[in-house]
């Protein structure tokens, strides 16, 4: 079983809201954007970050003409920059010491783990000064943006958070007080890894550029549904693991992907619909002249045309 495939399917699954069923009570994604945008637009009145070039203000609700895929009505389509703060670290190559306060490459961290091998250290005024353009807090993601490991991330929690200066690395940072799942961006990221080494520039040390991240866009869903879509990619990522490990029997997983995939097409959620294709109840009325369509009210929600 090749598992970095089934990794990225259930990547794939997941972001284009086909891994978790949606609930009709929860608050719509444009909701939840709309206090994030209100948020950036508080920060930047207060000179706390600087406003992007090409940012919708709070009151737009921007209309993508070419989005790469279909989501589900509750989901709406953005810009890294309007939910998301999207930095990088120092350009600079500050003076080196023997202790003091580390400086993180895209060298120091892969696989979602700090590796400090290799990594250099800075005196305290250098790092106040870095700090002062990407302060590294909980709750952010460290995104490699350059080199031969593009796509390398990790996200910032309580056991892995440590004082930390960043060089020519990617930092998505929630807007203070918004109302974002961070690591639901990052399984987004993961998602992405392929198509943003794809479109890196540069020779020796492809780069991805902060307008190509920020600019980005992403499917966001109810908050709500974050929360569900995280513990759902978790609980097959998982499975995913021990099956790395040897440790979990094939023919359950088997078992458990195949219920996966039939629900997924019971639910109309495994291929696209076409809106070409003949209506099923023109199907059924053929079969039976005299068929009257169920109340579809207390089931769950069908794709139109089912």
């Amino acid at each position: 079983m090749d598992t970095k495939k089934l990794r990225q399917k259930i990547l794939d699954l997941a972001i284009h809201g086909k891994l978790v069923p949606q609930d009709p009570n929860d608050e719509p994604a444009s909701v939840l954007l709309e206090r994030i945008k209100a948020e950036k637009e508080r920060l930047i009145k207060e000179g706390k970050i600087k406003k992007s070039k090409k940012s919708t203000k709070a009151s737009d609700t921007p209309h993508y003409e070419n989005v790469p895929f279909e989501v589900p009505e509750s989901w709406v389509w953005c810009k890294f920059q309007d939910c998301m703060d999207v930095r990088d670290g120092t350009h600079d190559s500050p003076k080196y010491t023997q202790e003091g306060y580390p400086l993180i490459t895209s060298k120091d961290f892969k696989n979602g783990q700090f590796d400090f091998s290799k990594t250099r250290y800075i005196s305290e005024v250098d790092y106040k000064n870095i700090i002062k353009r990407s302060k590294v807090d909980i709750g952010d993601i460290l995104y490699s943006m350059i080199g031969g490991n593009i796509g390398s991330m990790i996200y910032i929690q309580h056991d892995n958070y440590f004082d930390m200066a960043i060089k020519n690395v990617a930092l998505f940072k929630p807007y203070q007080n918004s109302d974002i799942s961070t690591k639901y961006i990052a399984y987004f990221l993961e998602s992405k890894i392929k198509e943003y080494q794809a479109i890196a520039i540069g020779g020796a040390q492809p780069f991805v550029g902060l307008d190509i991240f920020r600019n980005t866009l992403v499917p966001l869903p109810p908050l709500a549904e974050q929360h569900r879509i995280i513990t759902e990619i978790e609980k097959w990522l998982a499975l995913i693991d021990q099956i790395e490990q040897g440790k979990v029997d094939l023919q359950t997983i088997i078992k458990q992907t195949k219920s996966k995939i039939l629900d997924l097409a019971i639910h109309g959620k495994l291929v696209p619909q076409d809106p070409n294709d003949e209506p099923a109840i023109k199907l059924l009325k053929r079969i039976n002249p005299d068929f009257t369509p169920c109340d579809n009210g207390h089931y769950t929600q069908l794709p139109d045309g089912w």
